[in-house]
């Protein structure tokens, strides 16, 4: 990790102002306490500059929800993102088995994402995305372990440019963490969050 972060700060310096500012603004974001984020490794594909977070829940040394949060620039603009920044997501979590049978889990996950950003007042563009949920049932020498359901949220918008070209990263970090508490189970944290629906916390979250 301290190699990636050096080479980090080396790539930096020749980067456009715009994104070390979002960059600048994710790193200095303050969060829940039960998140533990670290940088990690960008794709080197998707555009010219990019930046990625990983992230996990964790309440009594157990992982309740785990995701990663990539921040892709390109300066030129990107006709697909309708900009020149995009936000990319994984997010995913362990359900109780009757939970990940409900039909509506899909449509109400990505509404938890959508309503993340709006909760926040954050103007974006351009969102898509996939809800996908999956069972596991074990046999043989594994058939003492409980059938295991996971739900698994993996979508891309695009933050809308503000002063300087330089979109809200920090609060759209806050959103997305946002999300990783709500699909972990956790209590909204601030006031006027009480109408939040959650997952109800899951069975046998992995020990850390």
């Amino acid at each position: 990790m301290d190699d990636a972060k050096e080479g980090d700060r080396d790539a930096r310096e020749t980067d456009p102002p715009p994104f070390r500012a979002a960059v600048d603004a994710l790193r200095a974001a303050r969060l829940r306490p039960e998140i533990e984020i670290d940088p990690t490794r960008p794709p080197q594909r998707l555009a010219p500059y990019a930046y990625a977070l990983e992230a996990a829940v964790v309440a009594d040394d157990e992982d309740l929800a785990d995701g990663r949060l990539i921040l892709l620039h390109d300066p030129a603009g990107h006709d697909a993102w309708q900009g020149s920044f995009r936000l990319v997501t994984l997010v995913r979590a362990e359900l109780e088995p009757e939970m990940a049978a409900d039909p509506l889990l899909p449509d109400v996950s990505w509404s938890w994402l959508t309503g993340a950003l709006q909760a926040r007042g954050l103007s974006y563009g351009e969102p898509s995305g996939t809800v996908t949920r999956a069972s596991s049932h074990y046999f043989g020498g594994l058939s003492e372990r409980p059938a295991a359901s996971q739900i698994e949220i993996r979508a891309s918008w695009t933050p809308r440019e503000g002063l300087g070209g330089v979109p809200d990263t920090a609060a759209h970090l806050a959103a997305w963490c946002d999300l990783l508490c709500q699909i972990a189970g956790l209590p909204p944290a601030g006031p006027g969050d009480g109408s939040v629906v959650t997952l109800p916390q899951r069975r046998g979250p992995q020990s850390r």
